[in-house]
């Protein structure tokens, strides 16, 4: 059993709520992919199939653009580990390629090294010039790590050459949410969702907060609320998702009540 966020609770059986909101909050409408995903080869943003894009890189094994595209078509298809060997291979190649490193960085905290990830990030940013993208691609990482205090650092510089960004405040408001600071938590995440440029992730990182508090977001049916106790899987989770990451292996785990299962 996953233990829970001490603090949070009321003595009830949790259950695995973050598939259920991502249900009904698909059919939200999308205007754009964030631009962490779309910048750093995130799963999300297409890139081809994998045969066509593998061809393309076994022909010009040396070409960047060739790599992002196979290990971004790879990442998409679930081959996590194959994405990272092709953009390590890329690194070695390409050592200051900016693309290159950063979507070597996104693809290893992907796979959970984490620690990894943090070192090839911090080469990827061009000198002088710190990359907004990047930035809030280490922030969630270390937030993954539960290094909550320095990764919100990281976000506050994002936003300062990037204000309002959605994706990178809905990755604060978690990060309030894994320290049980949720009145912070839903202002920022509702200050993301208030912005033009939106996806459905942020609305459904939203919808994961207002749930700890027994409310629901603008569309969601509050007979889909989770009980008041969570436990940091399911935040972790949503901020995996948040990034275009995979969600871990025990945030994976129904947790489920008796009356969820009758």
């Amino acid at each position: 059993m996953i233990r829970s966020i001490k603090g949070f609770g009321c003595g009830l059986t949790p259950i695995l709520f973050v598939a259920a909101l991502a249900v009904t909050l698909g059919g939200c409408k999308t205007t754009q992919p964030t631009e962490t995903t779309a910048s750093l080869g995130g799963a999300g943003d297409g890139g081809g199939s994998v045969p066509l894009t593998a061809e393309r890189y076994h022909a010009a094994p040396n070409d960047p653009d060739a790599a992002l595209h196979y290990a971004r078509a790879l990442r998409a298809n679930g081959q996590r580990a194959q994405a990272v060997a092709v953009l390590e291979q890329a690194s070695i190649q390409h050592p200051a390629h900016g693309g290159v490193l950063g979507a070597y960085g996104r693809a290893l905290a992907d796979a959970g090294h984490y620690q990894r990830a943090l070192e090839v990030l911090k080469h990827a940013h061009a000198s002088g010039a710190p990359d907004w993208r990047i930035l809030s691609v280490q922030g969630a990482t270390l937030d993954q790590m539960g290094r909550h205090e320095e990764a919100r650092r990281y976000y506050a510089t994002a936003l300062r050459i990037a204000p309002d960004e959605p994706s990178v405040l809905a990755n604060l408001g978690l990060s309030y949410a894994l320290s049980k600071d949720l009145v912070r938590a839903e202002a920022t995440l509702q200050r993301a969702a208030s912005q033009p440029r939106v996806d459905a992730r942020v609305r459904q990182s939203l919808a994961v907060v207002l749930g700890l508090q027994r409310r629901a977001a603008p569309g969601v049916s509050p007979a889909i609320l989770p009980p008041a106790e969570v436990n940091v899987a399911n935040l972790r989770q949503a901020l995996a998702q948040q990034n275009g990451w995979r969600a871990s292996a025990e945030s994976q785990k129904p947790v489920l009540s008796a009356a969820a299962g009758s």
